[in-house]
């Protein structure tokens, strides 16, 4: 039969006037003819041969093409595979069950440690307010520190060298208007520290006072013409946080400035702000607003609170339950899938299963790992975070500014000048800072003179070791510190991130004399402040700084009213050195 098949072929071809390329040398009609002969029925011979050729035809056609090109081995994927998760295993790519389990976790976990690490904040925020309720500040009740911010409550990085008052307000029932004290300086953040307006020195008041209304997310109520600086909220709550110098060292005045001034009320549309003009077209009440009582403040010096989200599986719990109050809309879609991810989204319950569980609490190990890192080590992971070249006085936020993408303006001839904007934000920045640090500004990180506060942060001595609370350090701040209003330096324990709680209360040196005495010049015109558990010989109490044996710390420098001089970098502190 195959003869025959070939044959034909052969005929075929001949006929049409191709090259026979069948393996016989001999004339294919002959062949056939001689078949016939033998007595084979010609007409069965062709009907065997169109069938053969039908089934040849048919089999070409199931039979892929040979590929033109190889197969490049970076996109196949081999039967086992070494990472850091361990071994994956692959049938002909497929993964195994095993394989599956262990990408699974691993997808959960990202997720997880993303959520830590981009969500801090949004806890922060949320403990803040749950520190609050703990004293009896429940939401509208302003907190104030008449005598300073001590060691006693868990606040990270908060100063003892201004009078804060902070205050929880709810805007879920309409608009808020906060009647701001001058001479002081502040900003309102919504419950992601997402930034909403400055107050005081660097708002819209510039330090004269005023009246801010404070809207809630999705209001299109009537709005006044005048008398009112107006911002917008995403979230239903917002922090106001404000701070005011002493008055001449001395607290007292400033208190009660502060008292007399500050008020937290509802806004009445149709009263003073809106014109008779805008009432005649029917979409307003006049109406007069209701007598505002004084602000009923809640004391904060010497209570012990705690203001600092847990790093432990609550700290999911802490998140979920910011999630459920606020709008869903009120952070980005991308923090939002996290959130989704890990099995937390808004208007449904959180129950993760124990295997879950387990994947928070290690991702929230790893998350404050990554915040520690970040800053404790910052020399050896982000060396470019240095203020100095090769120093270990550092700020995060000059990378990105306060919002962690486009480095803040330089500021030349009473303009600024801004840098293009990156487009990328500085997510490593971002974490150090809400770690360890709260509320966010454009004016926590300016390039101008005179004008708010600016910190260098020292985590490390100048060998690049963490400081021992049983050894003694010291800094030199040459002369001339660029300081137009004051400057001091302040110890944070390790732990918790706020004030080194010691028998000084107030763990911090500088040019004030209240609430320790101020510290005292070198005869070259330099400042040297020591830090150690006792007080070393010869030094001043104003330039000793207590640390607590068996504690680590660290230590922040405020500038307030930087003065060129630090702008430029002709001034620089010392290293702090180990005194041996």
């Amino acid at each position: 039969m195959f003869t025959i098949l070939t044959l034909y072929g052969s005929w075929l071809r001949s006929r049409d006037n191709k090259p026979d390329r069948s393996s016989s040398s001999e004339d294919p009609g002959a062949v056939l003819e001689q078949s016939c002969s033998a007595g084979i029925d010609r007409s069965a011979i062709l009907a065997l041969a169109f069938a053969g050729l039908a089934v040849s035809a048919q089999a070409q056609a199931q039979t892929p093409p040979e590929s033109s090109a190889k197969i490049p081995p970076a996109i196949t994927t081999p039967s086992t595979v070494e990472t850091r998760i361990g071994t994956l295993e692959f049938k002909d790519g497929a993964p195994t069950i095993e394989t599956a389990e262990k990408l699974r976790d691993t997808l959960d976990f990202t997720a997880a440690l993303n959520v830590y690490n981009n969500s801090f904040r949004g806890a922060s925020a949320y403990a803040l307010g749950k520190g609050f309720q703990s004293i009896g500040a429940e939401d509208d009740t302003p907190i104030i520190f008449s005598e300073l911010m001590d060691a006693k409550s868990l606040f990270l990085t908060a100063n003892a060298d201004t009078v804060y008052y902070w205050a929880m307000v709810n805007l879920s029932k309409g608009p808020m208007v906060i009647d701001q004290p001058p001479l002081s300086l502040g900003t309102i953040n919504d419950m992601w520290f997402s930034w909403i307006i400055d107050i005081g020195f660097p708002g819209p008041d510039r330090g004269e006072g005023g009246k801010y209304l404070i809207l809630p997310p999705g209001y299109d109520g009537p709005l006044p013409e005048g008398g009112f600086y107006i911002a917008r909220s995403k979230t239903n709550r917002v922090l106001y946080a404000a701070r005011a110098f002493l008055t001449n060292n001395d607290p007292k005045p400033t208190v009660e400035m502060i008292k007399q001034g500050f008020k937290i009320y509802p806004y009445t549309p149709g009263g003073v702000g809106t014109s008779i003009a805008t009432a005649l077209e029917g979409k307003v009440r006049l109406s007069k607003a209701p007598p505002v009582p004084p602000a009923k403040f809640v004391e904060g010096t010497g209570k012990a609170f705690n203001t600092i989200p847990p790093g432990d599986f609550g700290f999911f719990e802490m998140i979920n339950a910011n999630v459920q109050e606020e709008p869903a809309t009120s952070y980005d879609p991308e923090l939002a899938g996290q959130l989704a991810a890990i099995g937390i989204v808004k208007g449904k319950p959180f129950n993760p299963d124990a295997r879950m569980k387990k994947i928070l609490a290690d991702a929230a190990a790893i998350g404050n790992a990554a915040g520690r890192v970040l800053n404790w080590r910052t020399a050896s992971v982000r060396p470019d975070w240095a203020y100095y070249p090769k120093s270990m006085w550092m700020n995060m936020l000059f990378e990105g500014g306060a919002y962690f993408e486009t480095p803040p303006p330089e500021f030349k001839d009473g303009m600024f000048k801004p840098y293009p904007a990156t487009g990328a934000r500085t997510l490593e920045s971002r974490t150090a800072f809400y770690y360890a640090y709260t509320l966010d500004s454009p004016s926590m990180v300016m390039r101008i003179p005179d004008v708010g506060s600016q910190y260098l942060i020292d985590f490390v001595d100048s060998s690049g070791n963490p400081f021992d609370g049983d050894k003694t350090y010291k800094v030199t701040l040459p002369p001339n510190i660029p300081a137009a209003r004051f400057w001091s330096l302040t110890a944070y324990d390790n732990q918790t991130r706020s004030m080194l709680d010691t028998p000084q209360r107030y763990p911090r040196a500088g040019s004030q004399s209240y609430p320790s005495p101020a510290a005292e010049a070198n005869a070259d015109g330099s400042t040297t402040v020591y830090f150690s558990p006792t007080q070393p010989d010869g030094v001043k109490r104003g330039n000793w700084v207590q640390t607590t044996p068996g504690r680590g710390w660290f230590t922040i420098l405020r500038l307030y009213s930087p003065l060129e001089p630090f702008f430029t970098k002709a001034w620089q502190p010392s290293e702090l050195e180990l005194v041996r």
